[in-house]
């Protein structure tokens, strides 16, 4: 498996032949974003792979539609090229791209692709906020990539989503090789103290759950509303035992790095 960092969530990976785009965002820093209940984000970051560098996409795994973090608008206008494109049932319906289907958390899809063999994808819970937040932030999904037959999980794609008992009961059901962990402590200043993504204090926790043979932090850093931020997640992992600090592999931008 070869993973090139491409920022924020945006990680291309390269596993059997597949080309996997993970939530793709590649408009240029520097626009401000409108979120819920009149948040918003700053754009600090542009990638460092361009949609013209990017060449053809087997697979988008996109967590959700409906914030600019994780679909932006370059990285909506590139999804009809893709050959398949996984959301949520409900980024599915909003999209209307004959491409795309929508998975609820536990559903199962096995997709093919000429001259690849046939991967299978498995959406996961998230819970993108507090308790009783989700007529708010609205749904989003992880996912878990498998080839047909093997019940260990080749990737497990966290998403956007804080530490809750469903995604911590996962973690400890799936036997996983590599995961990639959305951190950052999303917080906005309108809501408080409120998180909507996990800190690195939360991945640590979640990864001392998983034991995973290599796990990947993404979407830390490019906004403004990562509270947490780079600097979480590496103390938190700094401090981790080693049984978990052990595990982390940290992705340089624009540089295939396999794991």
């Amino acid at each position: 498996m070869e993973l090139t960092r491409i920022g924020g969530p945006t990680i291309l990976v390269e596993f059997d032949g597949w080309r996997i785009l993970l939530d793709p965002t590649f408009d240029p820093p520097g626009r401000r974003y409108a979120f819920a209940l009149g948040t918003s984000s700053v754009k600090t970051r542009g990638p460092l792979v361009s949609v013209e560098d990017l060449g053809p996409i087997d697979l988008v795994l996109l967590s959700h539609d409906h914030h600019a973090d994780n679909l932006d608008d370059a990285g909506r206008a590139l999804l009809p090229s893709a050959r398949h494109v996984v959301t949520t049932p409900s980024g599915a319906k909003r999209l209307g791209l004959p491409n795309t289907q929508g998975l609820k958390p536990g559903a199962t899809i096995r997709l093919e692709a000429e001259g690849r063999p046939p991967i299978d994808v498995t959406a996961t819970p998230c819970r993108h906020g507090p308790p009783f937040t989700r007529p708010i932030v609205g749904e989003a999904i992880g996912f878990a990539l498998r080839r047909p037959g093997e019940s260990k999980v080749a990737l497990w794609v966290v998403g956007d989503t804080v530490l809750s008992r469903p995604v911590r009961q996962v973690a400890r059901d799936l036997d996983v090789d590599v995961a990639i962990v959305n951190v950052g402590g999303v917080r906005f200043p309108l809501t408080g103290a409120l998180r909507y993504t996990m800190t690195g204090a939360d991945a640590v926790t979640l990864i001392a759950d998983l034991e995973p043979r290599i796990v990947v932090p993404a979407h830390y850093d490019g906004w403004s509303h990562f509270l947490d931020g780079e600097n979480g997640i590496r103390t938190a992992v700094e401090r981790a035992p080693a049984a978990v600090r052990d595990r982390f592999t940290w992705l340089p931008y624009r540089i295939p790095t396999s794991v």
